[in-house]
């Protein structure tokens, strides 16, 4: 292309942008390409370079980027006069905006704009070139949109197929190089993962965790990541564990061997903002990778997250094992510890949480001292796990029988009913499809083959409904199996406990109700527990 020939000094800002999606166009739209074809014009017309502006892995459907907003600052303030580029998607793909520069800013500050590729010079504007640049945009935007569609596709499929797509690996892991990606277990950090989730299932919070990892100076998943890649993934990092970190590790399926995709996206291909998807969209592929911690251990800690209590610290630093686990019968207040001993002593009584702050308007007292509390929990966890492992098979049953929606079905009858109701409904489809047949075969009149399709449809709405009760009774059963079965083990583990824990409370306790002190109510003072398991109804 021939510039138009003139006295005036030609100050140019080379602009050079490559997208991810452009990479895989070949080495013609490189950087170092399109750098060595506009030197080579430059130079050609003898002008002046006053400076390079690069946008490397950038999507050219935004004018968020540091290379072209440094780029327009220059020209605006008169640094530079002439914008050079390959070609017109090199500046950007969003029509508007490039309409909008073109048509109206570079024209205000006499700034020559130049494509070389497409022929486009704003200095001369009677070329066909020209008159199509309207179009060129409006193509250049509609690829991007197309490619942005393709790739979404794709993405989409890979995960499907079980294929990681990740940027860069969980904390704990490292990205494998087969085909699939699939995660493989870092056994520097994967120990660390292990430990958080064994301390947050102890009942320590994730504040409490981070304290100790930031005293034992263990680097969080970020510094670990530059440490090892040089990569860094954020913004201004504090370079310390804090909550935040904990609770996305700690609720993260990756660690039980799931690969959890497809959870979040941008607004559109212009709009980069990205948003979460809704969970029942996402894609988990189970079993995915070898996991670091057992789905047991997953589990516990997702009780603790649900637990009623999650147990508040002192300013001392103490947390009582039973914090947050018990409520006023009265007013429904939690219960708050009390501190009025001498220094030696931790910690002395439980009373209302309204009393204590309100006062005597609020509730009355239902004060009662830690060690009177604690044996009192302390000898009924003894007594009830001494008289469940005495009978284990008698207490199982009980629970079996009181819990399951089925309790006078065998679980394997109803798996047999089942089957049977699958292999019915099989058959019905075929003869609804049957029925269908001999009618267009004029085998059977029309008012026939409608009674016997309706027939059949009635009989496959009462099998889908049964089996959908039959289902969900067996899956109640087997839960309810695992539930009991887990319970069983957990009060055989404390049935020698010296004293309450933390970890005993939430394992064993679903809350506790304090009753109020004696001389207020005129009745004895008592201490109500509701195990995980309802012990009492069954026993």
């Amino acid at each position: 292309m021939q510039a138009k020939l003139n006295s005036k000094d030609y100050i140019v800002g080379m602009y050079l942008r490559l997208s991810r999606d452009d990479e895989r166009q070949g080495e013609s739209l490189s950087i170092e390409n399109q750098k060595a074809i506009l030197s080579e014009y430059i130079e050609k017309q003898g002008w002046t370079l006053h400076d390079i502006y690069v946008d490397d892995g950038i999507s050219g459907t935004t004018f968020d980027r540091p290379g072209v907003k440094r780029l327009l600052d220059d020209a605006q303030q008169g640094v530079i006069n002439t914008i050079l580029v390959k070609d017109m998607s090199r500046f950007g793909r969003n029509y508007i905006m490039v309409g909008q520069y073109l048509d109206y800013v570079f024209p205000l500050y006499n700034i020559r704009f130049i494509a070389l590729s497409d022929n486009i010079d704003t200095e001369n504007k009677d070329t066909a070139a020209m008159d199509m640049m309207p179009i060129t945009n409006v193509f250049n935007e509609w690829w991007s949109a197309a490619t942005s569609k393709k790739l979404r596709a794709v993405r989409l499929q890979n995960a499907k197929n079980g294929k990681n797509g990740m940027s860069h690996s969980p904390y704990g892991y490292i990205l494998g190089t087969d085909e699939k990606r699939t995660l493989q277990i870092n056994e520097e950090t994967a120990p660390i993962v292990k430990r958080i989730f064994e301390m947050r299932a102890s009942g320590l919070t994730p504040r409490k965790i981070a304290d100790i990892l930031n005293a034992e100076k263990i680097l969080t998943p970020n510094d670990y990541r530059i440490a090892t890649t040089g990569v860094n993934t954020v913004r201004n990092p504090s370079h310390l564990w804090h909550t935040t970190v904990l609770r996305t590790l700690l609720s993260n399926q990756a660690y039980i061997g799931n690969l959890v995709q497809h959870k979040s996206t941008t607004v559109s291909y212009k709009n980069h903002k990205w948003i979460y998807r809704p969970k029942e969209d996402w894609i988990v592929t189970e079993n995915a990778h070898e996991a670091i911690i057992s789905k047991e251990l997953w589990d516990k800690v997702k009780e603790v997250e649900k637990a009623v209590g999650h147990g508040k610290h002192t300013q001392r630093g103490f947390m009582h094992p039973l914090s947050g686990l018990m409520f006023c019968a009265d007013c429904g207040a939690k219960m708050r510890l009390g501190w009025n001993m001498p220094k030696d002593i931790p910690y002395f009584n439980f009373n209302c949480g309204n009393k204590s702050r309100l006062g005597s308007s609020a509730c009355f007292s239902h004060f009662i001292t830690v060690s009177v509390l604690e044996q009192i929990v302390l000898n009924d966890v003894k007594d009830k796990a001494k008289k469940i492992v005495v009978n284990e098979a008698e207490f199982r049953r009980r629970y079996l029988e009181h819990t399951a929606a089925l309790a006078d079905k065998n679980q394997a009858d109803v798996k047999k009913e089942l089957h049977k109701d699958e292999n019915r409904l099989a058959e019905l489809d075929k003869l609804i499809e049957s029925a269908f047949e001999e009618k267009v075969a004029g085998k059977i009149p029309e008012s026939v083959c409608v009674r016997l399709i309706e027939k059949y449809t009635a009989e496959q709405s009462e099998l889908k409904e049964r089996m959908a009760y039959l289902k969900q009774g067996l899956e109640e059963a087997e839960k309810a199996t695992t539930d009991i079965d887990e319970f069983i083990q957990r009060m055989k583990k404390h049935l020698y406990a010296p004293k309450l824990t933390r970890e005993l409370c939430l394992e064993l306790f679903e809350k506790l109700i304090i009753d109020g002190k004696e001389t207020v109510t005129g009745k004895p003072q008592e201490v109500h527990i509701f195990y995980k398991i309802d012990i009492d109804s069954i026993s």
